[in-house]
């Protein structure tokens, strides 16, 4: 089977295109110190869905809203128990992938960590009350940072809908596309363009401040090709885009972990430490080996649809599901 190029390029036009032009009052005024700032960039995140949608009703002209749907990674959520899992996973996987690039980058020495003491969150803390004029809480350090986990939960589900404006159109719409390719390319090339097309908002120091600029293009793209192929096995594996985007929504609200843990005084580069910086990429590589090794890439038997189909129903249409531009796998 062939990738359908046309499709492609009008998305990859459409959110590229969109995403600089949505970043372009940032670049004239202000880059990140913006105080409109927030609002451009959540508006970026919804430029992919954008493109998809008008490929999905512009370009491939899917003749209804089930198939269009279908298209999206929107579809069926059966067998929900299945789906279920995978929100779990979901809400689970990413921030543990965070807490385990600290773990990793504190080993190497990349990472300056205070996971007894909580020591640079309570400098923080202390800062941000002072500057407020208020005295420190009298709480333990310990119970605010027990707090900040729940917060990443509520977080997650929060950050679910802008995540999902960018997840609808890199694993909902563009990954099955890219599929017939094999799993390894599909990988390689969605982490990609999802990378490169953060320019806009990398390109103006965001998440790697004093990088030049190419290195911290370059960085963002080895970070969301490993992140990215987590949200990958999670889209292909639920037969549906909610556990990528439920997973996109908790990465986004774990992210300040590394503030969280690092040692009052000290600093760190993103290039080198925390999920931004080639020691956090380690341990989500080596999941994503494992889950190749182990098939984990495979899509699910879809739910019986041959079963329930008549003898002379036509079956000739072109499918833009994951479970039919991936190969087959046991059924769950």
């Amino acid at each position: 089977m062939n990738v359908k190029v046309t499709p492609v390029v009008v998305f990859l036009a459409v959110s590229f295109g969109l995403s600089w032009l949505f970043a372009l009052p940032l670049w004239l005024s202000g880059g990140l110190e913006n105080p409109l700032f927030i609002v451009f960039a959540l508006a970026m995140m919804f430029t992919p869905a954008i493109a998809a949608l008008v490929v999905v009703f512009f370009v491939e002209k899917h003749p209804d809203g089930r198939s269009r749907r279908h298209a999206l990674g929107l579809g069926s959520v059966r067998p929900v128990g299945r789906f279920l899992r995978y929100l779990a996973l979901a809400l689970v996987v990413p921030p543990a992938l965070i807490l385990a690039a600290l773990l990793v980058g504190a080993a190497l020495g990349v990472y300056p960590a205070d996971f007894v003491h909580f020591s640079g969150f309570q400098e923080m803390l202390d800062g941000q009350l002072e500057a407020l004029g208020q005295a420190p809480l009298p709480v333990p350090i310990g119970l605010l940072v027990a707090a900040q986990f729940a917060n990443v939960l509520v977080g997650a589900v929060i950050n679910t809908i802008p995540a999902l404006g960018e997840e609808l159109g890199w694993r909902g719409w563009l990954l099955p596309k890219l599929l017939p390719l094999g799993i390894v390319p599909a990988l390689l090339i969605s982490g990609v363009i999802w990378g490169l097309w953060h320019a806009p908002l990398v390109l103006l120091g965001y998440n790697y401040v004093d990088a030049p600029g190419w290195l911290a293009l370059s960085a963002m793209v080895g970070m969301t090709i490993v992140i990215g192929a987590v949200f990958s096995w999670l889209r292909i594996r639920s037969a549906s885009v909610w556990p990528a985007a439920l997973a996109h929504g908790a990465f986004n609200a774990a992210a300040g972990f590394s503030f969280i843990f690092v040692m009052a005084g000290k600093s760190f580069d993103p290039l080198q430490a925390t999920i931004l910086g080639w020691s956090g990429w380690l341990v989500p590589l080596v999941l994503v080996i494992v889950l190749g090794a182990t098939g984990q890439f495979r899509a699910p038997t879809p739910v019986v649809a041959s079963a329930v189909m008549p003898a002379n129903a036509d079956s000739s249409g072109d499918s833009t599901g994951v479970t039919e531009s991936a190969s087959v796998a046991d059924a769950e």
